[in-house]
């Protein structure tokens, strides 16, 4: 019996580690982490920055484009729609937007439920809309925010895998891409509003924007993120943020725009600030600005698809270690 109860220990502990070419072994979530590659990234981004999708203003035909891209990538994947927003759309009308702005308009939302607290959410965001078409030219916001959302779509598909194969996470994963952001934060006000959970339900919002270029500061050292919100609403959520990176990616986190005084202010300039504003813990993931901010010269030959990798598996992580820990974020401020 003795013997029996070593074989199943071992059968246990094989099935939660896997072995790699140099002897290694690897954790369930640094498997599924290892599925986020460069090349696929690379792969949705040059789509999604494309001049086929016209600069995805809000309310018109690319953006639109883009929109479907993400519900058929979804459906392949086999995610969830939110009962109550079939096919993984959100409608927002026209008349939620201001006389200077586009719309209707969409959010899309997918989802992977929970297998042991289903009713508590994560939500992990980026907004897909940019400037569109000015004149002759396309504004194709490669780094704003088609590398955001190339991200979520890579998120999704690991944490799918992980699911299909019985490590599903323990709380829900909502995949949030939002429209209407450099019109005014419009999606992500409307979610907020007509939420597809329930707020109280709603553990933390990771919002990425901007996540595949290095700024000037750190061009000698180039693996580094800011980090602005983690410790607004949550010490729990900082700690687990810094633990994590430090655990698994080992990037510099700069936390020099979380700083209250920085006349920046980008703590309000992102969806984020949203769920924020109603007492959900959140990070904002951001690589800071550069020259072709808002620039016809955002296009995807300049993204650092490597570092791009790595930071959205900073974002696995920290979402996994989120999704499966015993207990729910703790909410120390308001």
């Amino acid at each position: 019996m003795q013997k029996l109860i070593l074989v199943l220990l071992a059968l246990i502990a094989f099935s939660c580690a896997s072995v790699q070419p140099d002897g290694s072994q690897k954790t369930l979530e640094e498997k599924y982490a290892n599925q986020i590659q460069a090349d696929d990234l690379k792969e949705h981004l040059f789509l999604l920055s494309s001049d086929i999708l016209e600069g995805r203003r809000t309310g018109e035909k690319g953006q639109k484009m883009a929109a479907n891209y993400f519900t058929a990538y979804y459906k392949h994947l086999g995610l969830l729609s939110p009962q109550s927003y079939p096919d993984y759309t959100q409608m927002i009308p026209q008349e939620y937007f201001d006389e200077k702005s586009n719309g209707p308009s969409k959010n899309i939302l997918a989802y992977i439920e929970g297998s042991e607290f289903p009713n508590e959410v994560i939500v992990i965001s980026a907004h897909y809309d940019h400037l569109g078409i000015k004149g002759s030219e396309v504004y194709n916001g490669a780094d704003d925010n088609a590398s955001g959302s190339s991200a979520i779509l890579e998120l999704a598909e690991s944490f799918q895998l992980a699911k299909k194969q019985g490590h599903g996470p323990k709380r829900s994963i909502l995949f949030l891409h939002f429209t209407g952001e450099e019109l005014g934060l419009y999606g992500s006000k409307f979610y907020v509003e007509h939420p597809a959970f329930s707020l109280d339900s709603t553990v933390v919002d990771l919002n990425i924007d901007m996540v595949g270029r290095v700024d000037d500061k750190h061009s000698e050292e180039r693996e580094y993120i800011y980090l602005i919100g983690s410790d607004r609403l949550s010490q729990d959520l900082h700690k687990l943020s810094k633990e994590t990176n430090k655990k698994y990616t080992n990037l510099t986190l700069d936390y020099t725009y979380n700083d209250k005084k920085d006349p920046n202010n980008y703590y309000q300039r992102s969806d984020h600030y949203n769920f924020a504003y109603h007492n959900i813990p959140v990070i904002f993931y951001f690589n800071g600005s550069h020259s072709d901010y808002h620039r016809v010269t955002d296009t995807a030959d300049k993204i650092d698809y490597d570092l791009l990798a790595l930071r959205t598996k900073l974002i696995f992580y920290t979402a996994w270690e989120i999704a499966n820990r015993d207990e729910r974020l703790i909410l120390d401020k308001n």
